[in-house]
């Protein structure tokens, strides 16, 4: 059985370095942009299973990622990643069709790969 391809959109070197160790080990296979223009190309070329989303990215944010792979035009979940808790950055990312939102600061890796657990019905 093939490992779940999750593409985590993270500008933050630290974190997407944690994220990828995290996700690794839980056995999944890991592919990491670096900046809103990357992930877009990176989603082009190859569907991920699951997306884990920055909001606030250099070049593309992903709010206007959201706009480009709307839910009802696509086949895998994303999961909004931030350090906005306000119920406006929420509202606007479930609006835009984001599946879950996950507050960094407030939540924990467990959390996150829970999250992701269930979105995937693994």
């Amino acid at each position: 059985m093939a490992k779940p391809d999750i593409l985590i959109a993270e500008d933050d070197a630290v974190l997407r370095t944690l994220y990828e160790k995290k996700f690794s080990l839980e056995g999944f296979a890991i592919r990491s942009p670096v900046d809103g223009e990357e992930t877009l190309k990176m989603l082009k070329e190859k569907t991920p299973d699951l997306l884990l989303l920055d909001i606030h990215m250099p070049k593309v944010d992903g709010f206007q990622i959201l706009q480009e792979f709307p839910k009802r035009s696509r086949n895998f979940p994303v999961i909004i990643l931030t350090n906005f808790g306000q119920a406006e950055f929420k509202l606007k990312a479930l609006e835009l069709g984001a599946d879950d939102y996950f507050v960094k600061k407030d939540m924990t890796m467990r959390t996150l790969v829970e999250m992701v657990k269930r979105l995937l019905k693994i």
